[in-house]
């Protein structure tokens, strides 16, 4: 456990002038598992003045009687004349580190020129890691999930964790190329004759929905991150987002036409003044037996209690120069017509985007509306997509001898991206433990979700579980489904120190073409929904009809099909979509939807056409 103490440096929250945001911010992503990843507490939190050494005497209790293992400290380390918070903190350390400010100031300044500003101080003292971080909720956040994956070893350093630094040093050392060379990885599972391997599946036989409840408990929640308006389509909002002001803001006009005095309509009435949209109507006032012309969305003035549209009057003076002097209201008008009073679009402090909404094009819009510059949000995970297998080649080489093309790895790629995910190609692994461990390492570097295909079946070489327990101490949630294409689909999670004990989820998918693509659908993309704050991540089901006789599969069965909505009564036809056999990508070309046919039974052998199935829309 991680003992964590934080220190609001703060003149205005030091005597309650302020509400110390910062440092309860980082607080709460640290309890709740949002940003640090390993097993941490906060032990302790406290505000203190803009002070020297008022600074240096928390830094020094907290270190030398508290002996926690990591002090973070929020503000003060600007250019104002009371930031003094790096000349207190290096009074206080015993040796510098200067590499996790850099790395602090580099990433920062990806974000915004402002973070050169920042004169953050690292360093040690005894055993205790102190480090500023910027006054700001956001930059805070930001500077604490930059330098949080390097801390997990250099808190292991500190406290002599030797087994645990032992083990980074290995993994990091074995994988770290010669000049000239590919990473020279030695994985920890040994080759054994093929006749020792295992006739049975060591792992239970298990239900769709019993593994899709695992993916989707195991699935956390990513961080939150700060993102432009015009960057957050796409995203799920991390709280609620509230109007600062009420819309309309003054009282609008519904019409063309005329701010009136109800009580004089109908009648003639003297056009005083004219309003339109954006227009400054300060000083100007409805009196009886007046009125001003209006435009649509203008403000409504003082002394009008209504809005006569111009196609209810008539025109009875009017200038030389053709400005309207008197129109006539032809018919009886009601106090309020016509009007949009202060808020009746959106009230001051209504929730106008829930959390956990998705940002599409209209959320878009609203955050727009309210003034909603910067708007918090789940970060999406970056997905890496890794094939494995001697028999592949790129796309773009020659076919020779028994190869085929590597097809899973763009139809994975493509499947994320067109969900709204980042994905990173992860190449492809041969069928050997050293090169499959080189490039699940490179995966789970680059990457928060690895999503394989190939080497989960019984062959001889199929070696990925092998890997993942021996090499990542992975923990296999399951490797067998009793479904139909799918069946050795594998589900385990890693929390690796090369990682920074951050967990990574992944995904072993069978190697047929079908086999991914349905798996990916069915598993990969709820968890990267989940994990980017969806509350319903499933995909959706409704019902369609069989086409014509189906028999049933010995498991649950996913079958391709295209639905056909033109129907009576709203509900579609299902058509398959030819041969259904696994390696026959050609039948997920124009699938839209998974029919999600029951296991064959001695009572029900086949569906017949016209039966109502449960369909998942692709």
């Amino acid at each position: 456990m991680i003992s964590i103490g934080i220190l609001t440096v703060s003149d205005s929250c030091s005597i309650g002038k302020a509400e110390d945001s910062s440092g309860m911010n980082l607080k709460s992503l640290i309890e709740n598992g949002l940003v640090w990843k390993e097993k941490a507490e906060v032990k302790v939190t406290a505000i203190v003045a803009d002070d020297v050494n008022h600074i240096k005497a928390k830094l020094i209790e907290w270190c030398d009687h508290l002996r926690l293992n990591l002090i973070l400290s929020t503000g003060g380390t600007g250019f104002a004349p009371r930031d003094v918070t790096p000349e207190a903190t290096r009074q206080v350390i015993e040796k510098e580190a200067p590499s996790l400010s850099t790395l602090m100031l580099v990433e920062s300044l990806k974000i915004t020129p402002l973070a050169a500003l920042s004169r953050a101080v690292c360093g040690i003292r005894g055993r205790t890691l102190i480090v500023n971080l910027p006054g700001s909720k956001k930059g805070s956040q930001e500077c604490l999930t930059i330098v949080q994956p390097v801390m997990a070893h250099a808190l292991n350093v500190l406290q002599d964790a030797l087994p645990q630094v032992k083990e980074t040093h290995r993994v990091l050392q074995s994988a770290a190329p010669q000049v000239g060379q590919k990473p020279a990885v030695k994985s920890r599972v040994e080759s054994r004759p093929v006749a020792n391997r295992p006739r049975q599946a060591p792992y239970p036989l298990i239900s769709v929905e019993d593994a899709l409840n695992m993916v989707l408990s195991e699935a956390k929640l990513s961080p939150v991150q700060m993102v432009r308006y015009r960057d957050a389509l796409g995203y799920c909002v991390a709280a609620d987002v509230q109007a600062s002001d009420p819309l309309p803001p003054f009282p609008a006009s519904i019409k063309d036409g005329y701010s009136v005095i109800a009580a004089d309509c109908p009648g003639k009435l003297r056009v005083i003044a004219a309003t339109t949209a954006g227009m400054d109507t300060e000083g100007q006032r409805v009196v009886s037996g007046c009125c001003i012309r209006v435009n649509t969305g203008a403000p409504v003035v003082l002394g009008a209690d209504a809005v006569i549209q111009v196609e209810d009057t008539k025109l009875t003076v009017a200038s030389e120069d053709g400005e309207e002097l008197e129109i006539e209201v032809l018919v009886p008008v009601k106090k309020g017509q016509d009007i949009r009073p202060v808020g009746s679009d959106i009230a001051k402090d209504q929730v106008v985007i829930p959390q956990h909404s998705v940002l599409g094009p209209a959320e878009l819009g609203l955050l727009a509306t309210v003034g909603c510059i910067e708007v918090p949000v789940f970060q999406k995970p970056i997905v890496a997509i890794l094939s494995t297998g001697n028999e592949l080649v790129e796309p773009e080489q020659a076919l020779s001898g028994s190869k085929i093309r590597d097809s899973n790895r763009i139809t994975m790629i493509s499947c994320i991206e067109q969900s709204g995910f980042r994905a990173v190609d992860g190449g492809i692994a041969p069928d050997d433990p050293d090169g499959l461990l080189e490039r699940l390492v490179y995966c789970c570097q680059n990457a928060d979700v690895i999503v394989t295909s190939g080497g989960v079946s019984m062959g001889e070489k199929d070696l990925l579980r092998q890997v993942l327990e021996a090499d990542f101490g992975a923990k296999i949630h399951f490797a067998l489904v009793r479904m139909k294409p799918g069946k050795p689909t594998t589900f385990a999670t890693i929390e690796h120190v090369m990682f920074g004990n951050r967990k990574k989820y992944l995904f072993g998918l069978p190697g047929n073409p079908v086999s991914s693509t349905v798996t990916c659908n069915l598993y990969v993309l709820p968890c990267l929904r989940k994990m980017s704050g969806y509350l319903e991540p499933k995909r959706p089901t409704i019902k369609a009809r069989l086409s014509k006789d189906v028999n049933l599969d010995p498991r649950p069965e996913y079958f391709r099909c295209v639905l056909d909505w033109q129907t009576q009564d709203g509900i579609p036809i299902a058509l398959g979509t030819g041969n259904q056999i696994s390696s026959r990508l050609l039948s997920m070309k124009d699938a839209t939807a998974l029919l999600l046919l029951p296991a064959k039974s001695e009572e029900q052998k086949t569906l017949a056409a016209g039966s109502l199935v449960n369909c998942l829309l692709l």
